[in-house]
């Protein structure tokens, strides 16, 4: 996947996060100083959501894993030191949502994510 003076993006942790039961698995995926942009209905693009570095990340995903929905990564395409990935997500009432996902990596941990995300109403 990747030389050894280049570590390559873990696609399979990936999967294992979103689709697990906790954050963890998918807060270890990103960089200490990482930042994550999130764009919705609610946070749009002109004022999206930005959240700065592993911990504000972390609380992110602690809510998000928090919640009775299950989660599933659809797509997920690595070059170089960019990663895209697709996960849809259904919470148990049946409000499907769906996150578009691109990301800068460095040391093959996500180092600046834009997330773009849509649900039922």
């Amino acid at each position: 996947m990747g030389s050894a003076a280049r570590p390559g993006f873990d696609t399979e942790a990936l999967r294992r996060g979103i689709e697990g039961d906790t954050a963890t698995t998918l807060l270890s995926l990103y960089a200490d100083d990482a930042e994550l942009r999130v764009v919705d209905r609610n946070t749009q693009p002109s004022s999206p959501r930005v959240l700065h570095g592993r911990d504000e990340i972390s609380e992110l995903l602690d809510d998000v894993y928090s919640r009775d929905m299950s989660h599933k990564l659809e797509r997920c395409v690595v070059e170089g030191d960019t990663v895209a990935f697709s996960e849809s997500c259904q919470y148990a009432d049946g409000v499907r949502v769906l996150a578009e996902s691109m990301a800068s990596l460095r040391d093959g941990k996500i180092v600046e994510q834009t997330m773009i995300q849509a649900w039922d109403e």
